[in-house]
């Protein structure tokens, strides 16, 4: 593994920075506060070419790597978690679940225009009594001649209200034996008969971002937007959220980092007893230990860039990445806000809010429980990877940068 990032590599997440930084944290705050999403988000990441950042140019992307996108999702996420949850579901999963599995047709339908952020993706999985445990998921299609028929609702859907398209799995074979066997993923278009979408207000955290659900009521989807085969929504629905949980891994270091930045310019600034408070051994015992959870953060997400990169699974490393680096990233907050002290209480200083946001992630995209469970079975012997019928691309820039 080669750690040195290359000028392709610098370009992009300078070009990041610059956008989040400059454009995004002047106004962040005000947004939580009115727990509104801004509206100028999504039409300047997808000017930008964020949205389609690890997409190859032919189908509408930027042609750059898999550690491009982790760069991008930590660059996001240091000034706000909202920024990053857009590339989790736009371009994690849904865009990168049809760069996978979808079909030539699909991918020139529906990922060419998501990748030029002419549409906006989702991925609606969770629903209201089936999170971790997917195989009890109970929204249903039934073919009817060229297509299915769907119902059900989807919960805890990001850009919920804000996608034009979700990639979303029901049940379509309710005697397939195993809950997860009879699961068949589609691409829906949103704006369907039978769609009705709204947001979910009142969160802890990730205010400035839009979460909401989905209801199907008879909705109509053509058999030609399925994913996958019938009966191969599981396996379609894991690998994206090995997508997914990269790029929650690489956004939760930027949050490690944020928070680490914040508290060294306080801890400078704030003087106590005579001097600056970052002379006492507490408050840089909290300091280093946020240091150190920022490198091995970084380097775990770097590590699954890698292997994507490469072409070779990485669903172990991806689900230890998102599992320290959120762990982590919420102990980072908590911290920053210890060594603010009471300012870290309120919502003068960020680290307010990056405690609320971080305190999700350790949720989402699989909960941390999971996350245990999963590197358990592994170092244990009981889960093993086999082949999918279509993995992940590996990067190729001949071919990815090719108009």
């Amino acid at each position: 593994m080669d750690f040195a990032l290359t000028d392709e590599h610098r370009m992009a997440q300078k070009m990041v920075r610059d956008f989040s930084q400059k454009e995004v944290a002047p106004v962040i705050k005000g947004y939580d506060r009115l727990q509104e999403m801004a509206p100028f988000v999504l039409p300047r990441m997808a000017e930008l070419g964020i949205l389609g950042i690890c997409i190859p140019v032919k189908y509408g992307g930027q042609g750059m790597d898999y550690l491009s996108l982790g760069l991008a999702c930590e660059e996001l996420e240091a000034v706000d978690t909202t920024l990053r949850v857009v590339m989790s579901v736009h371009t994690g999963l849904c865009s990168m679940t049809i760069l996978q599995w979808g079909t030539e047709e699909q991918k020139q339908k529906f990922l060419v225009p998501l990748a030029r952020g002419e549409k906006i993706g989702a991925g609606a999985f969770t629903e209201p009594g089936a999170g971790s445990d997917f195989g009890n998921i109970q929204a249903a299609g039934k073919r009817d001649g060229d297509a299915f028929i769907l119902n059900g609702e989807k919960m805890w859907i990001s850009l919920a209200t804000k996608a034009d398209y979700a990639v979303l799995t029901v049940r379509t074979i309710p005697d397939a034996g195993q809950p997860h066997q009879g699961l068949t993923s589609f691409i829906v278009d949103l704006k369907s008969p039978g769609v009705t979408v709204g947001d979910i207000h009142g969160k802890l955290g990730v205010r400035a971002g839009s979460t909401g659900w989905i209801n199907l009521r008879d909705v109509r989807v053509p058999a030609a937007n399925m994913i996958g085969d019938e009966g191969e929504g599981f396996k379609v629905t894991m690998s994206a959220f090995d997508s997914g949980r990269y790029t929650v891994a690489a956004g939760a270091a930027g949050l490690i980092r944020a928070a680490l930045e914040a508290s060294v310019a306080y801890a400078n600034e704030r003087r106590a007893f005579g001097k600056p408070i970052a002379e006492y051994q507490l408050i840089q015992a909290k300091i280093a230990r946020m240091a150190l959870e920022y490198d091995v953060a970084r380097l775990l997400y770097l590590k699954a860039g890698w292997l994507k990169n490469k072409g070779i699974r990485n669903t172990r490393e991806t689900s230890a990445a998102k599992w320290f680096a959120t762990e982590k990233s919420f102990e980072a907050a908590n911290e920053a806000i210890q060594i603010h002290g009471a300012y870290g209480f309120s919502d003068e200083y960020d680290v307010e809010r990056y405690m609320r946001n971080a305190r999700g992630a350790v949720i989402y995209e699989g909960s941390n429980e999971i996350q245990h469970l999963i590197q358990a079975s592994y170092a244990l012997g009981r889960r093993r990877d086999k082949p999918l019928r279509r993995e992940m691309p590996a990067y190729d820039p001949d071919e990815w940068q090719a108009e």
